[in-house]
């Protein structure tokens, strides 16, 4: 069955010429079209595309010809990474008819891996929630429990790859937006480390903190996309000019000897006690294992949501305001250009992305600027230097992904209570660190992320700790019953 596949597996079979590319592509969507009146991960499919790629797939396969590593793998994109031809929404009403005259990147270093693209996920509003709540078009339910959220702002990407219909997916993450869904979700999800993932053609939100990553439902299916698109890219002036490892190569090496910081704050009061225990539960296995634990502090991680809702939002007021019903986009009716520039950004912007920009615009202000924005980018540093003293010691840490598990739609109405699902994430993001969730256990049903956190461009010691810990827990195995809505599932 196509939902119990792994990227590695179906690579397996296509090898052996057990299924083709196209039998492969046809079960994907059929899978799609199966489940996704409820979990509603697609903004835009691609059906046609899809299947012309997986027919030049199959094509090259049969003639011999040298296939890129993920040739045939149906995938899907996060609908703020630029696709020639297809629509880039955002998810936002500013953007809902925006088709780019270029591919991102990471979508041409997809396409040349042979990679099919299926469609375009569903994300909160130009990357802006914990929730995918706050897309112009729908919410995104979880797997696991449909009346419950996927997480966010990639939780269209996350449900997709955790609902059996695509065997991998793109997001990207400011401030947890990979990591937080995939927990919620039950997939592995993987933040690189700032630069190594080119940017080129990711629709901005804060541009000293954005970065794609892999969603994928296993550790050795992160690692093979990883290094399908770490990639150094000039057209990106952040991308770091580093090698490329092959990632799976860092698999196998097991924990023995491995030391592991246990930061107390991320254990501290806001946590659920049972998500507490449950990391602890996973730590001890790694423990087992022959990995070394010691708690450790780091004391400046309570500024973490402060200093994020004052860089982030003020990054977003810079990187928005091209959004102007002139250029491209959106665009109201208007007698005079003052009037069609405020109608524009009113009606085209959600309620969160104004509440950001606001926010952004506030903290960049003259004669609040040094009082605000400033001081923040100073409070960053400590961050990073506690980061940086931790690491002169362990190898890597090991925290919760997030507080809870996935919590009901409409639940959280409160924009603080909302922020504070990034609690355990967003520091990563300011230090430019790598970090990597995977499931740890589940908890009434509803996955637990473990995240891991390493030194820059150290993504090969996540992978090897991350692939450690699950093949003794055997947890990717497990997937979320979904019910049926028209024909018969693959």
């Amino acid at each position: 069955m196509f939902a119990e596949m792994t990227v590695a597996s179906a690579l397996e079979m296509l090898g052996r010429r057990d299924i083709s590319a196209c039998e492969l592509t046809a079960a994907a969507l059929q899978r799609i079209k199966d489940t996704d009146e409820v979990i509603r991960a697609f903004v835009t499919l691609t059906e046609e595309k899809a299947m012309t790629a997986a027919e030049e797939a199959d094509r090259q396969r049969t003639a011999g010809a040298a296939a890129g590593g993920l040739a045939g793998i149906p995938m899907a994109l996060k609908d703020n990474i630029s696709t020639r031809g297809i629509r880039t929404t955002c998810s936002s009403r500013m953007l809902h008819n925006f088709v780019p005259p270029y591919d991102a990147a990471v979508t041409e270093l997809l396409g040349q891996s042979g990679a099919v693209l299926l469609g375009k996920t569903n994300l909160d509003e130009f990357a802006m929630g914990s929730s995918t709540e706050h897309s112009a078009f729908f919410p995104t339910r979880n797997p696991w429990d449909t009346e419950r959220v996927a997480g966010g702002s990639s939780g269209g990407s996350a449900a997709a790859v955790a609902a059996g219909q695509a065997l991998f997916a793109l997001g990207s993450d400011t401030g947890g937006s990979i990591r937080q869904p995939a927990a919620f979700c039950g997939v592995v999800g993987m933040k690189p480390t700032y630069g190594r993932v080119s940017r080129y053609g990711l629709v901005a939100f804060a541009s000293s903190l954005d970065q794609i990553g892999p969603l994928t439902r296993d550790v050795r299916d992160c690692a093979m996309v990883l290094s399908a698109i770490a990639v150094h890219d000039r057209r990106d002036s952040t991308s770091a000019a580093v090698e490329t490892p092959d990632y799976t190569a860092f698999l196998e090496g097991g924990v023995r000897g491995i030391r592991i910081g246990v930061p107390r704050e991320y254990f501290a009061a806001g946590i659920d006690q049972n998500v507490k225990n449950t990391v602890r539960q996973a730590l001890r296995v790694l423990i087992s294992l022959g990995a070394e634990a010691e708690e450790i502090s780091l004391p400046h991680t309570e500024y973490g949501i402060p200093i994020y809702y004052l860089i982030a939002p003020a990054e977003a007021s810079s990187n928005l305001a091209r959004y102007d019903g002139v250029q491209y986009g959106f665009r109201a009716e208007s007698d005079s250009l003052w009037e069609q520039f405020r109608k524009t950004r009113s009606q085209g912007f959600g309620a969160e992305v104004k509440r950001r920009i606001m926010l952004g615009t506030y903290a960049l202000s003259s004669g609040y600027y040094d009082a605000h924005y400033l001081k923040a980018l100073q409070a960053r540093t400590l961050i990073k230097r506690d980061f940086d003293e931790a690491f002169a010691r362990y190898d890597v840490l090991l925290t919760p992904t997030t507080p809870t598990a996935a919590f009901p739609v409409g639940a959280v109405e409160d924009p603080l209570t909302m922020y504070m699902n990034d609690i355990c994430t967003i520091p990563v993001n300011l230090a430019g660190l790598p970090a990597l969730s995977l499931p740890c256990g589940f908890i009434c049903g509803l996955p637990v992320g473990m995240q891991l956190i390493g030194r820059p461009f150290d993504e090969g010691m996540l992978l090897r700790v991350a692939y450690a810990y699950e093949q003794h827990s055997g947890l990717q195995k497990e997937r979320p019953q979904l019910p049926r809505q028209r024909g018969n599932s693959q």
